[in-house]
């Protein structure tokens, strides 16, 4: 067996090995949407290590064909794993339909007409490097509003990178649909999945708890001194007096500047005080309550529901509908239904 052929296998065995670290790692989160991302991304990506060398699907015979079908989804189910741990997603329909669009996409082109083959898996290359870009927008976009200093951190180095690799071997897979295959894809694209996954589970079997589940409020303001007591009773009458977060577009930031704390102490006492993992879901708290009281107002149940929605500093409806579903499980047209039901006033 020649040189490059052994660094090939051994490269892929270590990445899978890491990949094990990584879905360990994220099994001990306890969350149970990074849980069920967290699965899916590893399968899928254990997968890929497996079914994208000649060396070992040749070896896998029959059972190859679930593993190709496995790793079909893999940018799909990277996308999740970040909209899960970085934008506290849940999982739903909605969420696990990148996953799926991959996945079908792809068995079209394995299944399909020879002649349609190259066509449809360069699209299904293009829909993973979009699905990468999103996620890459994603990290980026919610970065100034994260309040888990630990998450923070995390952003950049190694999520930042994988999905730039991801977009990369989107345009290998491309070229090589394309017919421009070179000899040195194979030890390249081993090497990069080594590396990848060998980040990925350093940064997860070292992650911090709070990481995942976030710090909880406090029960007393006994660890608080006087400048942080001073600083939250400033953000209270803001919030509550103020209605600070009726301004589109609040940013903590703004609010910092308000207050008179610096970004870092107000996100920190945020997180680890009230116990909100991102700045988006602190202020939409209050809107979401609000919008509770107006919906379920008889005498408001002639104002729509956008109107409520742009009141209360909301700049579009559909982050309105999102929000008040993720703290509801309901739409806003739902809920108030049910409620003005209860009432009598249907």
């Amino acid at each position: 067996m020649e040189p490059v052929v052994i660094w090939e296998l051994v490269l892929r065995g270590f990445a899978l090995g890491a990949l094990a670290a990584i879905a360990a790692g994220l099994w001990r989160s306890g969350i149970q949407a990074i849980r069920i991302a967290g699965v899916l991304l590893t399968a899928s990506a254990a997968a890929y290590v497996l079914n994208s060398s000649g060396l070992t699907r040749d070896a896998l015979g029959v059972s190859s064909i679930p593993i190709h079908l496995l790793a079909l989804g893999g940018a799909g189910w990277f996308w999740l794993f970040i909209v899960t741990l970085f934008e506290d997603r849940p999982i739903s329909p909605t969420t696990l339909m990148a996953g799926g669009i991959l996945t079908a996409v792809g068995l079209v082109g394995w299944l399909g007409r020879q002649e349609m083959s190259s066509p449809v898996w360069i699209a299904h290359n293009l829909i993973e490097a979009g699905f990468a870009v999103h996620g890459l927008f994603v990290i980026a976009n919610s970065w100034r509003g994260d309040l888990v200093e630990a998450r923070r951190r995390l952003r950049g180095p190694v999520l930042g990178v994988v999905t730039i690799y991801v977009i990369a071997l989107s345009g290998f897979e491309i070229g090589e649909g394309l017919g421009f295959a070179q000899p040195w894809f194979p030890i390249a694209g081993a090497t990069a999945l080594a590396f990848m996954c060998g980040l990925g589970a350093v940064a997860f079997l070292r992650a911090q708890p709070e990481l995942f589940g976030g710090a909880r409020p406090s029960a007393s303001d006994d660890r608080l001194d006087a400048g942080d007591r001073l600083i939250l009773t400033k953000l209270e009458t803001h919030m509550a007096e103020g209605e600070a977060w009726k301004r589109e577009g609040l940013t903590i930031g703004a609010l910092a500047d308000e207050v008179g704390a610096p970004e870092h102490k107000l996100r920190r006492l945020i997180n680890d005080h009230l116990g909100f993992r991102n700045f988006a879901a602190f202020v939409n708290a209050r809107r979401i309550d609000a919008a509770k009281a107006r919906l379920a107002d008889p005498t408001q149940a002639r104002e729509s529901v956008s109107t409520i929605a742009f009141d209360l500093g909301f700049g579009s409806l559909g982050p309105f509908n999102r929000a008040f579903k993720e703290v509801t499980g309901q739409t806003p047209t739902e809920w108030r239904r049910e409620r003005l039901a209860e009432t009598g006033n249907p």
